[in-house]
């Protein structure tokens, strides 16, 4: 029943998680808090008026037993500061969560771990680059931290997962919400092969304000925060920010100047952070050494002698339009779109918007 009342006492609003933490080092367990007088509570010095009159008011209201039986019935765990497998990671930042609410698993601090973050509304160039990035981390035994949203954080997770790693997703939701909502297979799959994490309790909504904050904790669980894609202002320089705090590595994907989603990495770059050019650089960077994957899978030997290989070594991350592509091609518009139409069947390439296409990196 002990984490029944350290479940009470993460869920009680208008107390800093600093000040719980120092409430509860004072007692054996978190019940004694629970049972103390109002009066002790009132004269207990970091705690002010407001403060510790909502921890009187919230027991009350809180049926400790039957509410701890819906955590249960949810699957979801609640992992307090004081408890052993409080992640080492956050435990040392400046600000830790005061509990963490998992489904699946937490993160192993004994592994590597990595933090990708990025655009929402990425670019193919984004998006292929961070899905070869986070397989080959993944596929190196290296854990992804990520916040599971659209775009560079999807893409980056659904990737580690197809690599067979292990990826972590930080909400600013309580766990039990899928959000967004899109993401309803990726968050199923993330949990069996890593963990839903949030410290804010179940049932608590995507508020925009809880966005920033739950980004320290995806940079504190990591060794290396990746920036894949970032406006001049975003969410994912507030985490370069945090990881910068907290003493973490930081590297930026450089891009195309005139891209908008780039001046927010090619600025982290100016400023010192570290350059991503190949997954297995970085992984060299990290202190882990692999073997180097082979030059050319079987599907791309087999593509080389293919009829479409005129037509997918004119495309790359960049889109091109179908009119480009005739000039570059020298094909009539008839038989290059019947190319294009095989290469997409195939896995080759993909139509990111009317007659534009782009090569899947592999």
């Amino acid at each position: 029943m002990e984490l029944a009342y350290e479940f009470w006492l993460a869920c009680i609003r208008h107390v800093p998680a600093r000040k719980k933490i120092m409430l509860r080092s004072e007692y054996t367990d978190a019940s004694q808090i629970y049972y103390i007088e109002e009066t002790r509570l009132h004269f207990t010095e970091y705690l002010d008026a407001g403060e510790a009159e909502a921890v009187i008011s919230s027991r009350r209201s809180w049926d400790v037993r039957k509410n701890y039986e819906k955590l249960c019935e949810k699957n979801i765990q609640i992992v307090p500061y004081f408890q052993e497998e409080y992640p080492e990671r956050l435990r040392v930042t400046a600000d830790p969560p005061y509990a963490l609410f998992v489904k699946g698993r937490l993160p192993d601090c004994r592994r590597p771990a990595a933090a990708v973050v990025g655009a929402r509304r990425c670019s193919a160039y984004g998006e292929a680059q961070t899905g070869a990035f986070a397989a080959r981390l993944a596929e190196a035994g290296v854990e992804l931290i990520s916040g599971m949203a659209l775009g560079v954080d999807g893409a980056g997770q659904r990737a580690a997962l197809n690599a067979g790693g292990m990826t972590y997703a930080v909400l600013g939701c309580g766990v039990d919400v899928c959000y967004p909502r899109e993401h309803i297979g990726l968050y199923m799959d993330i949990q069996k092969q890593g963990g839903i994490l949030a410290e804010y309790p179940p049932g608590t909504p995507p508020l925009r304000a809880y966005f920033p904050a739950r980004n320290r904790i995806i940079s504190a669980l990591a060794d290396t925060v990746l920036v894949m894609e970032a406006r001049e202002r975003s969410g994912s320089l507030i985490t370069a920010d945090f990881a910068l705090e907290q003493g973490k590595d930081i590297y930026a994907l450089p891009g195309p100047v005139t891209s908008p989603l780039s001046r927010g990495c090619n600025h982290l770059i100016r400023q010192g952070a570290g350059i991503l050019s190949t997954p297995d650089e970085l992984l060299a960077d990290m202190g882990i050494h692999v073997c180097s994957p082979g030059q050319k899978s079987d599907k791309n030997e087999k593509m080389l002698e293919s009829p479409e290989n005129m037509v997918y070594s004119c495309l790359g991350l960049c889109p091109k339009s179908v009119s480009q592509l005739v000039k570059e091609t020298g094909l009539p518009a008839g038989e290059l779109l019947e190319r294009l139409v095989t290469l997409e069947l195939q896995g080759y390439i993909r139509e990111i918007s009317k007659n534009y296409y782009v090569r899947i990196n592999g």
